[in-house]
């Protein structure tokens, strides 16, 4: 994967190597839509076309739709659920995979990011693949995906992200999960693309560094921004979508931010500035009207999935 690490930057406001990391992200993003975008085309072909379903936004194609991934899209973070599946294949030893467990059980209990784990889950990883092929990582990650991450996509969720791609807009993952794992996710998804952190790699092999920052905080804004100027969007006519109000400056880029299975600091956010919220973790209905009606329906399966895999869990 081209990148593989993430961490809370300490400074909230953009710096030059936040700027350095989301135009990276947005540089690595378009490579691989375009990619996708064959692949998707290709599949059409040999398909019959389904019919477009009712949308406030059908045909507007300067707007498109931002989301973040971890908590959001799927539960738990997704480096975590890859670093599992390094240990599987033997990429480290017990030590590190107990560490991981207990960061990622931290994550899905307090449902927050810790900067200690995000720093110390960022070093590890860089660690691991440096010195491995880009491609060996990424043919890894399919597998990983199906392993782990597959049953964990909140249906509502992806009823959210479906209901934009209904109406002929383009659809980004935006995370500080590497770029790779960020892109197989958008993919098996049938998503537009991923921005993601983008880690160095010579002759298509990793160095162990990171080009700029993680893509977290600031530099998500920074990434968005970026994508946007170049795809000729409109961000006054974009959606947003995160748990995490660390994902806030993304979020006030764009005319219709949500707050999606919001931790305490974005749901007091969000509802100060009337931005709609939805909770897929309890069922709880949205705190204002306007969300598609088939991201209610996700409600009632994302809790329904988060029930037998806690009973998966206890067995």
């Amino acid at each position: 994967m081209a990148a593989l690490g993430w961490l809370t930057p300490r400074r909230r406001s953009a710096t030059a190597r936040s700027v350095l990391a989301g135009e990276a992200a947005a540089e690595a993003a378009r490579k691989s839509s375009l990619q996708l975008e064959q692949e998707r085309e290709e599949a059409a072909a040999t398909e019959p076309a389904a019919a477009e379903p009712e949308f406030p936004v059908v045909g507007d194609v300067r707007a498109a739709a931002f989301f973040d991934l971890d908590n959001t899209v799927m539960q738990g973070a997704a480096l975590f659920h890859f670093g599992r599946g390094l240990y599987k294949r033997k990429f480290f030893q017990r030590r590190e995979l107990a560490r991981f467990a207990w960061q990622q059980a931290w994550f899905r209990l307090a449902g927050v990011e810790d900067p200690e784990h995000m720093q110390d889950a960022r070093d590890s990883a860089l660690s691991i693949v440096k010195g491995h092929r880009v491609s060996e990582l990424m043919s890894i990650g399919e597998e990983i995906y199906d392993e782990y991450m597959a049953d964990r996509i909140w249906p509502g969720t992806r009823s959210l992200a479906q209901a934009h791609l209904d109406a002929g807009q383009k659809v980004w993952l935006v995370t500080a999960a590497p770029v790779e794992t960020a892109t197989i996710i958008a993919r098996r998804l049938g998503l537009t693309g991923a921005l993601g952190t983008v880690a160095e790699s010579i002759d298509g092999v990793y160095t162990g560094k990171l080009v700029g920052e993680p893509l977290h905080g600031p530099a998500k804004a920074e990434a968005v921004r970026a994508l946007a100027a170049a795809e000729g969007l409109d961000l006054g006519r974009c959606a947003a979508y995160s748990d995490s109000h660390n994902d806030i400056p993304m979020l006030s880029l764009v005319g219709h931010p949500y707050a999606i299975n919001p931790d305490a600091k974005l749901r007091k956010h969000a509802k100060d500035r009337d931005w709609r919220l939805r909770d897929y973790r309890t069922g709880r209905k949205a705190a204002k009207v306007g969300i598609p009606a088939a991201a209610g329906l996700g409600a009632l399966a994302g809790g329904t999935a988060a029930a037998v895999a806690l009973h998966r869990r206890r067995h």
